[in-house]
């Protein structure tokens, strides 16, 4: 393995920040068209690698984190489309969001632009370095990822793929895209506050605990997913049914899927609703240990409650505040919830598995985030930006307006 100085490396993606965020719409669609077509072209070099992480893992990891690490050709068909499909969304960075005249050519703007480095580390999921690198070149950001040791062959594969594309854009500046492989680099990647501006975990609680715990950096993700439904007294039986069964079995290792159904003890069709899911292959857990278990299965805890307000406190009490949902036909006792619940998804009469980037229409995720900073919920490209203040003005000084020689006006141009 090459070896390589971690602060060099991280000193190199801030310089290469710079440059990347006075590149044009033009120039950064033409790297991801080239990303794109370099990855379907050589797609049997990053399945060979893939072989080879599998056969290194099998019998040595969780069946659930073995299937996240095989790529087929549907999830390559999906890696592949969702580059096309950020290339296809609107340039994030220098969109004009207020601009205000303080006074007579004095031109106040305030203006989209990128973060700067991102350091990210997951685990398993290969096809994530090509979601994160096609998401950090539309929006003008430089990337450092670290990867698991498990799909280190396939993260390898895809990574060379990508850097070959890209160096093929003449204008496209170098080091925007760095790959580093050891427990010594997570370390490092936490340590340098001076050239990484956020760290995005993606993987099980342990790292994003970890991460959050040894990190003077921001950090933008969630460490665990407690999501609830509240069925109401007013609920759709079928409506019910439907959903709770859609949020614990369509997927039930992802972070979005219930694992709290609370019931209204008036709700009449109560019984039918909880012998549906018992039909569904869902075990029911109606003393559960703790209200703050993610089960990652088919299993769910149950609690009859006997208010919407008792269900609004339980759930921000115990919410990891991820995504809840509220069912009930009552418009009102809709409302109620959606305002009163503090968790980045709220939903009336839906299942929580709607929480996602591609679903949200963001074309892909650097990962969902239950920080009430600048990015909430599943971060596409509008997360991945901050915004800066320009003033235009023409040789205009405070002390006039301390001084009563001026006032402001402080009009809206937009």
């Amino acid at each position: 393995m090459v070896e390589y100085n971690f602060i060099e490396l991280a000193k190199n993606a801030k310089q290469a920040s710079k440059k990347l965020a006075t590149l044009s719409t033009e120039i950064k669609n033409k790297a991801l068209l080239a990303v794109a077509e370099t990855l379907d072209k050589n797609k049997s070099r990053i399945f060979e690698a893939n072989k080879q992480d599998l056969e290194q893992a099998e019998g040595k990891i969780p069946q659930a984190v073995y299937n996240r690490l095989k790529l087929d050709e549907n999830k390559m068909r999906d890696m592949i489309q969702g580059i096309i499909d950020i290339y296809e969304l609107e340039d994030p960075i220098g969109k004009i969001l207020l601009q205000r005249s303080l006074d007579t050519g004095l031109i106040l703007t305030k203006k989209s632009c990128p973060i700067g480095v991102l350091g990210i580390i997951f685990e398993a999921r290969p096809d994530v370095i090509s979601q994160i690198s096609a998401l950090a070149i539309k929006s003008s950001n430089a990337v450092i990822l670290k990867g698991g040791k498990e799909s280190v062959n396939t993260n390898k594969a895809i990574m060379e793929i990508i850097q070959s594309a890209l160096s093929s854009i003449q204008e496209f500046p170098k080091n925007v895209l760095t790959q580093v492989f050891t427990r010594d680099d997570v370390k490092e990647m936490l340590e340098q506050d001076k050239y990484i501006d956020l760290i995005i975990p993606r993987g099980g609680n342990s790292l994003v605990q970890f991460v959050k715990e040894n990190t003077k950096i921001p950090v933008l993700g969630h460490a665990d997913g407690i999501c609830h439904i509240f069925v109401d007294e007013t609920a759709d039986l079928e409506k019910a049914k439907r959903i709770v069964i859609d949020a614990k079995t369509q997927y039930p290792s992802a972070c979005n899927t219930v694992e709290t159904l609370l019931i209204h003890k008036d709700f009449e069709a109560q019984n039918k609703l909880l012998e549906s899911l018992k039909e569904a292959n869902i075990q029911l857990m109606f003393a559960p240990e703790s209200w703050h278990i993610e089960y990652s299965d088919k299993i769910l805890s149950v609690k009859i409650v006997s208010s919407l307000d008792e269900a609004i406190e339980h759930i921000n009490e115990y919410s990891s505040g991820h995504t809840e949902s509220i069912i009930t036909e009552d418009r009102e006792n809709a409302q109620i919830f959606l305002s009163a619940i503090d968790s980045a998804g709220v939903y009336h009469n839906a299942s929580t598995r709607f929480a996602d980037g591609f679903r949200y229409g963001f074309g892909a995720e650097v990962g969902i985030s239950t920080n009430k900073t600048h990015a909430r919920g599943p971060v596409g490209l509008e997360g991945l930006t901050i915004y800066k203040y320009t003033l235009q003005g023409n040789g205009d000084i405070v002390a006039d307006y301390v001084e009563g020689r001026k006032q402001f006006n402080h009009k809206d141009l937009l």
